[in-house]
C-alpha cells in the first residue's frame, strides 16, 4: 500500500468538517503511489480568491487541486470550500460526508494526473471515482437522487 503523509488545515467556520482520519481513509483508497498532500478546508472568500487567482474564475468552487510534483512520489495541495460542499450536498441530495469523500477522491485523482476537460478523460476519471467510492461504501457520486434540486 502506498504511503500517505497528510496534513489537514482548517480555515473555515463551517461546522461538520470531516476529521483527518476520514480524509486519510478516502485519500488512501485513491492512491497508487506514495503521496504527500495538504488538505486545506476554506470558506467562500478564500475559495473565491484562489479560484480567481489560479483559474480566472470569480466564484468559490468546491475543490481545487495544486499538484507540486508528479509520480513516482506525488506532492500537492487540495483546497476544499466547506460552504460550497455543504450547499452542493443539499442540492444533490447527498450526505455531507459522502460529498466530502467524493471531492477528496476527485482531488487525489487530479494529483495523479487525471482530468475531465476532454470527454474521454472525463469518462475515465468518473469511472475511477465511482469505483473508489463504491469500495468505500458510498453510492455513485454522479447519480442525482430523486427530489434533489
Amino acid at each position: 500500500m502506498p504511503k500517505l503523509n497528510l496534513t489537514l488545515q482548517l480555515a473555515s467556520e463551517q461546522s461538520s468538517i470531516p476529521s483527518a482520519k476520514e480524509f486519510r481513509q478516502w485519500a488512501n483508497a485513491s492512491l497508487r503511489v506514495d503521496t504527500e498532500v495538504t488538505f486545506r478546508i476554506v470558506d467562500k472568500a478564500e475559495g473565491r480568491a484562489l479560484n480567481l487567482a489560479y483559474r480566472a474564475k470569480d466564484y468559490a468552487t468546491n475543490v481545487l487541486t495544486f499538484p507540486l510534483s508528479d509520480e513516482p512520489h506525488l506532492m500537492g495541495d487540495i483546497v476544499i470550500c466547506a460552504p460550497v460542499v455543504a450547499a452542493e450536498a443539499i442540492a444533490q441530495g447527498k450526505s455531507l460526508t459522502a460529498h466530502y469523500a467524493h471531492l477528496t477522491v476527485h482531488g487525489i485523482l487530479h494529483l495523479h494526473g487525471y482530468d475531465h476537460e476532454i470527454e474521454a478523460q472525463a469518462e475515465l476519471m468518473e469511472s475511477l471515482e465511482t469505483a473508489i467510492m463504491s469500495k468505500l461504501g458510498y453510492a455513485d457520486p454522479y447519480l442525482i437522487t430523486e427530489g434533489a434540486n
